[in-house]
């Protein structure tokens, strides 16, 4: 019943496909008719001036790459710089091709499934032998094979797609034949498939098609999957993969086929990384070396022939060198053998040939930018393999800047994407190095793998970190500066990072408290450095306001609470009085900052700014005079609550209301009325304290002597603020009465 059904169904659809055929050919047939009447009712003066315009295009086009030839020749005699040809997406045919044959590659993929499934249930009701399974699965490769040379002239490209599903019918059923059939040897299944690879790759020179020589290809590589064993023979593995490269090499020459040599870059390098990590031997040096060979010919094929590197070429040429000099340096660091650094040099110099060549013509366009990065690069790589870094810690942050640097030469987009998606591996990375000062005891100072690795990653980021400060004044684009303002702040982060891991390593046997002191205090001076080189780093302004911010949030935190705990610590003689002497540093950048660097910023243009500094400043000098007079007077623990306690009371009063004077004289002298308000918050925070608390705890000589000293300095601050609002009356009336003179 379900045989009668398929009938049914298979002869509907035939006489569907038949009436649409009809009708499509009516169609065709109308419009040839319509378009040769309007030709015909045309007036001849049209046709020959349309003739002309054809004629006049044509010979353009034909001038036009000679002209461009000459002027190419004219530069690179006295010019600096050669104008690149226009680079079109690579992606956008792609995506053409995809969305204008979306339906055809759906449609052979069913095609191919049905009869799978076909074979499947002709098998499951033993209609078939295995040898008989076979023949079918060949002769329906070799049947859609035919059928798409027969449609290959009028349907192009739907022609190679069938091709491509005949051809990857003919490999199933060779695998399966070999795999679950056992009909032939290993052999004879390799020689199978080497025919098929031939005869696709053949068939794709002989049409002309780029789509079907994509499929041949991935064919081709995939054949020694489809046929193994699981007994690894390397060597002949790579000899076949070395000759389909050669074939891959020849037909892109000869057709132009950049598509071709990224197939086969991509399979070539997955299998020499597999072959890298599952089995480390000498003899795969070879092939690296062979395969580097290959694709950097590949690369420089346009380069040689008419002096451009288009962005593709580019690329793979980044490729081929790093991801060369990965496997390489595996193997030689799994192989114990000496010196590592021999392949990036011989890469660099390989590198440095081809730039002395443009050198020597004064061409400093886009290949001299290009080798010149190359060399930079691999010189760098060489001197992070020689220091003994991380090796993918290394090789991805110099590639990053690779990437940059070329991007910023070139100007083509595809660069800076894979530096999005390069800079986030690098960070992860970096975090993995970070990780080898866990567990270990004995890193020198400096000189230790975790920090020389970090080190080359920070040379790479500041490299990065110039070039992205060029490209945002050059873009106007929100969405790029987003993504460059947050490689920035990760950017610093990730040096701030590396250098206080390493402080913490080597004063990780101390107590806590110096510890934690030592880490604020370094971060407030790593804040410092940042606002000193803020025109330098091109720091934007709401950047250099939250960074003052965030200084003076850690000076207050460090002087209230990390030293807090240092005091204790020193007088039970775990940590040296000296140490005390330490955290004074933090008032080299906190005074640099309150009196050079906030005058010049826009830290005021909030008033809310005027609070944190003031507090900031109240909260600093109070708990450093009482860290001072606690450590003076005290000589333990007990003692040292006592000495506290008094101060608090009785100095801690009479310092409030120094400061509030010194801001509301500051506020009346610069006619800034938030210090005004700050002052008298203060006084009223003074006061508040000293008759709700401070006055029940004193005797009667302090208590006495507090209100005095109290009284003494509000009057002598009245009578300072009286002074200072005459002289400013009697200067703003000399103003008005010169006016009116002049007037």
């Amino acid at each position: 019943m379900n045989e009668f059904v398929a009938v049914i169904i298979l002869i509907i659809i035939f006489i569907i496909f038949n009436n649409l055929n009809t009708k499509i050919r009516k169609l065709e047939k109308e419009i040839t008719d319509l378009n040769y009447k309007i030709n015909k009712t045309q007036a001849p003066s049209e046709v020959i001036h349309k003739k002309t315009s054809t004629e006049e295009t044509i010979v353009a086009q034909q001038i036009q790459p000679h002209q461009i030839y000459h002027e190419d020749v004219k530069q690179g005699e006295g010019a600096k710089e050669i104008p690149t040809p226009e680079q079109k997406d690579w992606l956008t045919p792609v995506f053409d091709f995809l969305k204008q044959n979306a339906l055809t590659i759906i449609g052979i993929f069913t095609l191919v499934l049905g009869i799978g499934y076909f074979v499947k249930y002709a098998i499951d009701k033993n209609w078939i032998g295995e040898t008989a399974r076979a023949a079918i699965g060949f002769c329906t490769g070799a049947g859609i094979i035919i059928t798409g040379h027969f449609l290959r002239k009028n349907y192009t490209a739907f022609a190679s797609i069938i091709t491509g599903g005949g051809i990857a019918v003919l490999y199933f059923t060779a695998t399966i034949a070999f795999r679950e059939y056992h009909l032939f040897t290993q052999n004879t299944a390799f020689f199978i498939t080497v025919l098929i690879t031939a005869a696709s790759i053949i068939l794709s020179y002989y049409y002309k098609s780029e789509v079907l020589i994509i499929f041949s290809l991935i064919g081709g590589f995939a054949a020694p999957l489809m046929i193994s064993t699981g007994q690894s023979n390397y060597p002949f593995l790579f000899i076949y993969l070395t000759l389909l490269n050669i074939g891959m090499l020849t037909a892109s020459f000869l057709q132009h086929w950049k598509s071709v040599g990224w197939t086969a870059y991509i399979f070539t390098t997955a299998y020499l990384f597999y072959w890298t990590s599952e089995s480390t031997e000498l003899l795969s040096i070879t092939f690296y070396l062979i395969s580097y060979v290959i694709f950097y010919i590949f690369a420089l094929h346009e380069y040689f022939r008419k002096n451009i590197l288009s962005t593709s070429d580019i690329l793979i040429l980044a490729l081929a060198n790093f991801s060369s000099i990965l496997g390489l340096l595996y193997i030689f660091d799994t192989l114990n053998y000496e010196p590592p650094i021999i392949f990036p040099l011989i890469f660099a110099a390989v590198n440095s040939i081809l730039l002395f060549r443009e050198y020597g013509k004064k061409n400093f366009g886009i290949p001299y930018s290009v080798f010149a990065g190359l060399v930079t690069s691999l010189i760098t790589t060489a001197i992070a393999i020689q220091f003994k870094t991380h090796l993918i810690t290394s090789i991805w942050a110099i590639e990053t800047t690779l990437l940059l640097f070329i991007w910023k030469k070139t100007g083509h987009n595809i660069f800076r994407i894979f530096f999005y998606i390069l800079f986030p591996m690098v960070m992860i990375a970096q975090t993995v190095t970070w990780t080898e000062y866990f567990g270990n005891s004995d890193f020198n100072i400096v000189f230790n793998p975790p920090f020389i690795t970090s080190s080359f990653t920070i040379t790479s980021i500041i490299a990065n970190l110039y070039l992205l400060r060029n490209t945002k004044q050059e873009s106007n684009e929100k969405s790029k500066n987003f993504f460059e303002d947050l490689i920035t702040v990760v950017s610093y982060g990730i040096i701030y990072i590396t250098f206080l891991l390493e402080i913490i390593y080597h004063i990780s046997d101390m107590p806590w408290e110096a510890i934690t002191g030592v880490g604020l205090l370094f971060t407030i001076y790593y804040i410092f450095f940042l606002l000193l080189l803020r025109k330098t780093l091109n720091i934007s302004s709401n950047i250099q306001t939250a960074l003052i911010y965030l200084l003076f949030i850690l000076a207050t935190l460090n002087l209230s609470a990390s030293v807090s705990s240092i005091v204790p610590a020193i007088l039970t003689k775990r940590l040296h009085v000296s140490f005390y002497l330490l955290h004074l540093l933090q008032w080299i950048p906190f005074i640099y900052v309150c009196f050079r660097i906030v005058p010049s910023s826009e830290f005021h243009k909030r008033q809310i700014s005027y609070w944190i500094m003031s507090l900031a400043i109240i909260i600093c000098i109070s708990c450093e005079l009482h860290h001072s007079n606690v450590l003076m007077v005290s000589n333990d623990i007990p003692h040292s609550y006592e000495a506290s306690e008094h101060f608090n009371i009785l100095y801690l009063p009479i310092i409030w209301t120094i400061l509030a004077s010194i801001f509301i004289y500051t506020g009346l002298k610069k006619d800034i009325q938030e210090y005004n308000k700050i002052g008298f918050a203060l006084i009223g925070l003074m006061v508040l304290k000293l008759y709700a608390y401070d006055v029940w705890q004193m005797d009667n000589i302090s208590r006495i002597s507090a209100f005095i000293a109290l009284g003494i300095i509000l009057l002598l601050s009245s009578f300072a603020f009286q002074r200072l609002k005459n002289i400013i009356r009697n200067m703003v009336d000399k103003k008005d009465k010169t006016k009116e003179s002049t007037d």
